[in-house]
């Protein structure tokens, strides 16, 4: 039994009530419909792993069709995926647990193809990402936002957390992580802007800052959250200075934003990147560490990245920092019922990667749960 550790002790995140510090992460599964609205298939894969008292962080959720919405990924900016939201939201209320709904913008990473307009992607500076995208054809060159329009997009992901809160949600995790819109303005490789938006530390992170603080406005401190990657390196995130540059946000929430839901970062243990195509960054999961904005943060905070891996881990993590809650992905997908099988050091199923994007119930919903 591993009762006794600080994973399965009470902690208040926003306004919720926890039991213990275990999270689903957010995990795409290309299981929403052809119009990006959420399926029932989905609201029982969520209602599975929901706990009594347990935090869960939707997949990304896109807040705009105009974002090269990739197929079978759910929105939040229509009637009909809302509604489909809400049946999810209750199924993971109905098991007594607490959930955010994770906004997404992908900005440069987007594809025009997928556009309703084809319109081009968009990002801080024009510059692309090289390779090839998710959807298999080079990335393109997005257009550079104008100063005029950041406060237009800040307003649509301030609209989607709205519609979070309709659909049923308990707060949102703004996405600022991974390469996307949000980190793209924060990382040096990828914002070369020389306007408020661009240059020093204080400017990159501007974009964030005024994101959250027009989301923790409209909705409440409590209800928003954000989610960061230092050292993610996926589609080219670079930043010159990361413990300064992350250190600065960090520091900025906890002077104005100190009753945040939570902050949540990937660890550099992460093995994301050693999956994809960036192995040479391997020694980065050695050499770098997130404590220093764990000691910055007064409230809760969440890590994650590469405790499938090593489950062991997330005990000691817990039991080494008092506000500290441990995201675990790829276990929790073929283990329903993780909580229960780390607390009682039951064995762990196995999950399939063959199935993480497929369209099917097939290594979704068909993982059993733990009987002796």
């Amino acid at each position: 039994m591993n009762s006794t550790s600080s994973l399965f002790s009470p902690i208040t995140l926003g306004n919720s009530k926890l039991n213990h510090r275990l999270v689903l992460c957010p995990l795409t599964r290309f299981r929403a419909d052809k119009d990006h609205v959420p399926t029932p298939m989905m609201a029982e894969y969520y209602g599975q792993r929901a706990s009594e008292g347990g935090l869960m962080i939707s997949e990304a959720t896109y807040i705009t069709p105009a974002d090269g919405v990739l197929p079978n990924t759910p929105g939040i900016y229509s009637e009909a995926q809302i509604e489909g939201w809400k049946e999810i939201s209750k199924s993971v209320h109905t098991k007594g647990a607490t959930m955010f709904l994770q906004l997404w913008h992908t900005g440069r990473a987007a594809c025009s193809q997928l556009n309703p307009n084809n319109e081009q992607p968009i990002g801080p500076s024009a510059i692309s990402i090289q390779g090839k995208g998710l959807t298999g054809v080079p990335y393109e060159m997005p257009r550079a936002l104008e100063t005029h329009e950041i406060p237009k997009v800040i307003e649509t992901f301030v609209q989607a957390a709205k519609n979070a809160i309709e659909a049923g949600f308990d707060g949102v995790e703004l996405h600022a992580a991974n390469g996307y819109l949000v980190d793209q303005f924060i990382n040096t490789s990828s914002n070369k802007r020389t306007d408020l938006y661009g240059g020093s530390i204080e400017n990159r992170a501007r974009f964030a800052m005024e994101l959250v603080g027009a989301v923790a406005e409209a909705i409440g401190e409590e209800r928003t959250a954000i989610r960061f990657s230092p050292w993610s390196g996926f589609q080219d995130m670079k930043d010159d200075t990361p413990y300064e540059t992350w250190g600065y946000l960090v520091s900025q929430f906890q002077e104005k934003h100190p009753k945040l839901g939570y902050v949540h970062f990937i660890e550099p243990r992460d093995d994301f990147l050693g999956r994809l195509d960036q192995p040479e960054r391997a020694h980065i999961a050695v050499t770098e560490t997130v404590e220093p904005f764990q000691n910055i943060w007064k409230g809760p905070f969440i890590v994650s990245g590469g405790y499938t891996a090593n489950p062991k881990r997330a005990f000691e993590t817990a039991d080494k920092n008092s506000n500290t809650l441990v995201a675990i992905g790829r276990a929790f997908i073929s283990n329903p019922d993780l909580p229960l099988r780390l607390k009682n050091n039951w064995p762990l199923s196995p999950y399939d990667r063959s199935t993480f994007y497929t369209n099917d119930a097939v290594g979704y919903t068909d993982y059993e749960f733990y009987t002796e």
